[in-house]
């Protein structure tokens, strides 16, 4: 499952402005979220599941089910698109475009040993969560975009009684220096590409 937001200038990324214009940073949210989901089809996962705030675009490929985001917060989002899809399974956002399909099978595989796991970012939230069997209360509550938020989550997670596995730690894209550390790890990418043709205007 994949939670994204719909690419449209002034919705998304907005931190990377005003290093990016708003239409520069919807067009690098637009090939990050089209990298992920190559890397989600690519995956063996036997069905890949959007869960959008927005409109369906040209960057949807074929054969990914889309349900609409319920809630207000993005811990009642998670919750209800978890209730939506149900498990075991694995869920990630649009913010790291060079998660690969090894990444996500390592992932769901990792629910053969654990009721749970979470994969930390580098900015102190987390790109990854797997559950064997979802529970509202495992996102409920839990305070998103800080920079105790992955710890907190690992945290809950463990207060429900559950064996907690780690994933790979990874680096989200959320400010302008995220797009120059991140595009090289993926440099084939449509990110990387787009990164790279792009002029920082700070750099001008």
């Amino acid at each position: 499952m994949v939670m994204a937001k719909a690419p449209v200038a002034g919705r998304v990324k907005t931190r990377l402005v005003p290093e990016y214009s708003f239409e520069e940073a919807a067009a690098l949210a637009e090939a990050a979220l089209a990298d992920t989901l190559d890397a989600v089809r690519a995956s063996g996962a036997d069905r890949v599941v959007v869960a959008l705030d927005g409109a369906p675009g040209p960057w949807l490929p074929p054969g990914c089910d889309v349900i609409a985001q319920r809630g207000g917060g993005l811990d009642e989002r998670l919750a209800a698109a978890w209730e939506d899809v149900g498990g075991p399974g694995v869920q990630i956002g649009m913010d790291t475009p060079q998660v690969t399909a090894a990444d996500l099978d390592g992932a769901l595989a990792s629910l053969e040993r654990h009721d749970a796991s979470l994969g930390l970012s580098t900015d102190g939230g987390w790109w990854a969560s797997a559950l064997q069997r979802p529970d509202p209360r495992a996102f409920l509550d839990v305070p998103m975009s800080r920079d105790d938020t992955g710890m907190r989550q690992l945290a809950r997670l463990r207060s429900l009684g559950l064996r907690v596995g780690r994933l790979p730690m990874l680096r989200d894209v959320d400010h302008a220096t995220d797009v120059a550390a991140v595009a090289p790890l993926a440099p084939n990418g449509r990110f990387a590409r787009l990164a790279a043709s792009m002029a920082v205007s700070g750099a001008r």
